[in-house]
């Protein structure tokens, strides 16, 4: 592989797709290719296949096993969303604080090394890191 022809695609293993639909495209803003079946992708400036769903019985099934989610917010890895500037991730915490997202570590924070950044938790424990370095 060479890295400046490889893409990335970060996927989440999900338990109700059409929620974690209305949650990414509804509630954060985010594009969405969706047909109403087990798989979703989500549009961000990195291009296709940034972010997509996969249902969790389905993705079982193709691999023979069973799975065995964790419970709660999901501590084994984050979803950074990138904003423009700082004024843009307090009025992003703005919006989703009115829409009563779940926002387990609380207000903005400023960093020493330069990132403002606040958590929100999906619908289904998954933790997503709303910052800017600017």
């Amino acid at each position: 592989m060479n890295s400046s022809t490889t893409r990335v695609g970060t996927g989440l293993l999900v338990a109700d797709v059409p929620d974690m639909v209305h949650f990414y495209r509804d509630i954060l803003g985010l594009d969405a290719e969706w047909d109403g079946g087990n798989f979703a992708e989500l549009r961000t400036a990195n291009g296709e296949l940034a972010l997509f769903m996969y249902s969790r019985q389905e993705f079982c099934r193709a691999i023979g096993q069973e799975y065995q989610p964790p419970r709660g917010i999901n501590r084994s890895f984050e979803i950074g969303l990138w904003l423009p500037s700082y004024e843009d991730v307090d009025a992003e915490y703005a919006r989703l604080k009115a829409l009563g997202v779940s926002l387990p570590c609380g207000e903005p924070v400023t960093y020493d090394f330069g990132i403002r950044n606040f958590y929100v938790a999906d619908p289904e424990g998954n933790l997503l890191e709303i910052g800017s370095r600017r």
